[in-house]
């Protein structure tokens, strides 16, 4: 009997990352990853009004190149025997689109206007929208934030839908419906992006858009009307059905068959957001509290329907049924900023900096972060230490609030570069710990931490120091593609391999290559330290 394969795609915040993996036991036997051009250009974006926007076309040449270029490292055997495929996206990162389903961008028209684009998950430029959301629910007959954390964020997608509409008059006379990331790829390779007929995802449509059975889907068209006229009819060009991701969509039409050198019978299943991929590719099951930690963190648990019962848990991202394994509630919360912390720390640090070569700055620049851990895990945890806050992107949770800011305290003119990186890695643990205490007040039990991304992976001064906060031990996943194999695992139940995602994680599971151990002296420091950290909110 031949083997069969599934692949997982995986589009993160700076790339997009396809594997081709063995069903039979999780090997990834190919990885292909492209950047995205536009954005690694810098194009349409406003760091400092907070803009982050993404060119679908940066989608679409990502997939085409890093599906096709995964094939072309395998046998020629692989590309008959793959049965399924997956997708997980950043989220909420929405885009507006026009009666056909294709995002405004993708028209002549539009093409170079950031608001016909994708609005990455980062993007903040929907403050005040949010802050309208809140208010409203506030005065509302059904509280359509009490699954949301009773906080509804700029980062998810009415509040940047609404932005939009209210910015740009072109786009809204030409936007007809508006969809996610993760569910316009399965469309688009499926060949139907009509609003009204893509497969929702049950984790975007939860987490992000205040959709829920109890009140007959996303929030009424009353209640978006009054928010702003604007919002109406878009309720009619929407959905009030969403799906597991472990559900198919349909298989590859010809076109994207032909496209990306697969055979139209591939399976192609619902998308699903990156973190709680994930989670899944990370082993994520009862007890485990799974940390994706990347440029941001999104900390994710399964908990039993019958242990959470009517228990609301305030200030997290939601708490889903069916949004990361089909038969438990999927809790969301995470951090808004963490790698990318360090990273604009880097960035301070090399902006005078001259180089005659780009190898030559990209050798500097990659060691900075290295240096800087070497130097910060020699220091005394003290105090009387400089402080920080990790809100350098505003804070996701607990309790939402875009308006705060990052900050440094306590600094003298002895003050070193690896003092100020330590100060932030631990403010960035502190943030952790804040989220870890919502859930535990509310009798969610966490036995244990596994850790997945390129942060767990590569920093060990930054999770050593995670683990020393937080007082528990810290596992971290093999693999450097939990999220792309998370997407695979979906893959493989919708494509009949397993009749489960835990049955496929049981035999395509990736297993713990690192644990650390808290450092007990630092965590009594730390104790006190936090508390500082609380005062400063």
């Amino acid at each position: 009997m031949e083997r069969k394969y599934v692949i997982g795609i995986d589009y993160g915040t700076d790339s997009v990352r396809t594997a081709i993996v063995d069903a039979a036991n999780g090997k990834i036997i190919a990885v292909s990853e492209k950047k995205y051009e536009r954005w690694e250009k810098g194009q349409y974006c406003n760091p400092l009004k907070n803009q982050f926007r993404q060119h679908p076309q940066d989608y679409i040449d990502g997939l085409v190149f890093t599906v096709k270029d995964a094939l072309s490292q395998c046998d020629s055997k692989v590309a008959e025997n793959i049965v399924a495929l997956g997708f997980d996206t950043t989220g909420s990162t929405p885009v507006l689109v026009d009666e056909q389903g294709i995002p405004l961008a993708l028209l002549p028209e539009f093409k170079d206007n950031p608001n016909a684009m994708f609005v990455l998950w980062k993007d903040h430029t929907a403050i005040e929208e949010a802050e309208e959301i809140n208010q409203l629910v506030k005065r509302w007959d059904i509280n359509y934030t009490k699954y949301m954390g009773g906080i509804y964020s700029s980062e998810w997608v009415w509040a940047k839908v609404l932005q939009l509409l209210r910015t740009d008059a072109s786009v809204r006379e030409a936007a007809y419906s508006w969809v996610e990331h993760c569910d316009w790829m399965p469309a688009l390779v499926t060949g139907n992006t009509l609003p009204n007929e893509i497969k929702r995802s049950r984790c975007a449509a939860g987490h992000k858009a205040m959709w829920s059975e109890e009140w007959g889907g996303l929030p009424s068209e009353h209640f978006l009307t009054s928010l702003d006229p604007l919002l109406g009819g878009f309720r009619e060009g929407l959905y009030s059905e969403t799906c597991t991701s472990d559900m198919p969509v349909g298989t590859l039409s010809q076109e994207w068959a032909q496209k990306l050198g697969l055979p139209s019978s591939v399976l192609v299943g619902v998308g699903i957001l990156d973190a709680h991929a994930g989670a899944v590719g990370g082993g994520i099951k009862e007890g485990a509290l799974l940390k994706i930690i990347g440029t941001s963190t999104c900390d994710i648990m399964v908990v039993p329907k019958k242990e959470l019962k009517e228990t609301l848990i305030p200030g997290i991202c939601g708490q889903v049924d069916g949004s990361v394994l089909s038969d438990y509630i999927g809790l969301e919360a995470g951090q808004s900023a963490y790698g990318d912390i360090f990273a604009w720390f880097k960035s301070i640090l090399v902006w005078p900096l001259m180089f005659e070569t780009e190898k030559e700055r990209r050798k500097i620049e990659d060691g900075i972060l290295e240096r800087l851990s070497e130097e910060a895990s020699k220091l005394q945890v003290r105090r009387d230490d400089m402080m920080a806050t990790d809100w350098l992107n505003g804070r996701r949770t607990p309790d939402a609030n875009p308006l705060l800011k990052g900050s440094l305290s306590g600094l003298t003119l002895g003050t070193t570069a690896p003092m100020i990186y330590k100060a932030l890695v631990e403010a960035a643990a502190f943030g952790s710990k804040a989220i870890i205490d919502r859930l535990l007040e509310h009798n969610v039990n966490i036995n244990e931490v596994i850790a997945v991304g390129g942060v767990a992976k590569k920093s060990d001064f930054v999770m050593q120091t995670l683990s020393n906060v937080l007082n528990l031990p810290i596992k971290i996943a093999s693999s450097d593609q939990s999220c792309a194999l998370g997407a695979a695992m979906n893959a493989a139940v919708v494509g009949k391999i397993y009749d489960q995602v835990v049955t496929a994680q049981k035999e395509m599971g990736e297993a713990i290559e690192k644990v650390y151990v808290p450092n007990l002296e630092k965590n009594k420091v730390y104790q006190e330290n936090y508390l500082k950290y609380l005062n400063t909110i």
